[in-house]
């Protein structure tokens, strides 16, 4: 092969795009990566490091619970770098009888996979968590859930993909995909350069959406602005992921600095906007929430913020897996602002398919067939 042919062609360096380069190279397949800007880019890095399980699309389960029950337990060991993974729990706050009955219906929700999550309130909530406030008056808690470090998980798997051989490509922006005899074949750049692949996986976050356009591929998925702030870091409080029912999300990490994003505040008002850029709206909503839920936090000193996109399907779950009618490509879109924590069982399917396995996970709900809106009014989206 010539060094811009492999047996796999990905577009995207995210984690999926990652561990999908890392499992592809670990059955002994020829990757080439082909990213836009820089490792770990997208929202991959720019997230709160939730590994979840709980409150998620029965459809989505699946991919979460492989992950958490099979690959982030074992990461350390297999990267040589440590994604500081800690499975110690995720408390969900809510604070009035609305939320009560939401975070119950997670719970039954979460029954029906055989994840155990409970409902807290009053004095058993206090014991067991006393850093919230009053204002917290029921909350759902999940003991197997955890929290990660999303930059060294990313760029873990980054890192053993190419110690096994994968060949990373930064400054790539592929534009379009062409077909050979109906097949998905090369990817074209916007350098002009042409690699050719047995199989082309797509895992480019809201930019794919534009890449398999070019075979006729409509995904209704659409960009969200995500904004995270961090603070200094502060005496040991708390291990577990914890978040609330208004949308907020966060952890104390292994440094000590906490941090923490809000899913409320100027997210899609930035339509217009190539590049992510913080405004000083929704940080300042994040630091309210925070001290309101969480009083000991109030005088926290904030050292420094990041934002960027993540994409959003229209019904709240990832576009993953084969496309039938374009053979040989293969995506991951639409993860929803929450494709962190499956993200490596993501990088691990879309390896079994590229090397024409049955996967170990049932995807068939995530397929992109489920949108026939998507072929009827691809000008909505």
């Amino acid at each position: 092969m010539s060094n811009t042919t492999a047996d796999v062609i990905i577009v995207g360096a995210g984690i999926a795009g990652n561990s999908a380069a890392y499992y592809c190279a670990k059955k002994g397949l020829k990757v080439i990566v082909l990213e836009e800007e820089m490792i770990g880019h997208g929202g991959s890095s720019r997230n709160g490091g939730g590994a979840r399980v709980s409150g998620r699309d029965a459809r989505e389960m699946p991919l979460a619970i492989y992950a958490t029950r099979h690959i982030w337990p074992n990461l350390k060991e297999e990267l040589g770098v440590d994604p500081e993974y800690r499975q110690n729990g995720y408390l969900v706050c809510g604070y009035n009888e609305e939320h009560k009955k939401g975070i119950q219906n997670r719970i039954a929700d979460a029954a029906k996979m055989g994840i155990d999550m409970y409902l807290l309130e009053g004095k058993e909530l206090k014991d067991k968590h006393p850093y919230v406030s009053d204002h917290v008056t029921c909350a759902g808690w999940t003991p197997t859930d955890g929290v990660a470090n999303p930059l060294t998980a990313t760029l873990g798997f980054y890192k053993r993909a190419r110690e096994l051989g994968a060949r990373f490509i930064t400054g790539e922006k592929v534009e379009k995909i062409k077909l050979y005899k109906g097949r998905a074949r090369t990817v074209v750049t916007q350098n002009g350069n042409t690699y050719e692949g047995g199989k082309i996986i797509v895992a480019a976050g809201f930019g794919g959406k534009e890449i398999i356009k070019s075979v006729g591929l409509f995904v209704p998925v659409f960009k969200r602005l995500i904004e995270v702030i961090v603070t200094e870091p502060m005496p040991h409080m708390f291990d577990n992921m914890v978040g609330g029912m208004s949308g907020f999300y966060g952890q104390q990490t292994v440094h000590g600095s906490f941090v923490f994003g809000n899913a409320l505040g100027r997210e899609q008002c930035f339509a217009e906007i190539t590049t992510p850029v913080s405004s000083s709206y929704n940080p300042a909503n994040i630091c309210h929430t925070i001290g309101v839920d969480i009083p000991a936090l109030k005088e926290a000193k904030i050292i420094r913020t990041w934002s960027g996109w993540t994409d959003m399907s229209v019904d709240g779950v990832p576009i993953i897996g084969n496309v039938a009618e374009v053979p040989d490509l293969i995506i991951d879109i639409g993860c929803t602002g929450h494709g962190f924590c499956p993200g490596p069982a993501s990088g691990y399917t879309l390896a079994q398919l590229a090397n024409n396995e049955t996967p170990d996970v049932d995807i068939s709900k995530l397929a992109y067939e489920r949108y026939d809106m998507a072929k009827k009014q691809p000008q909505y989206y």
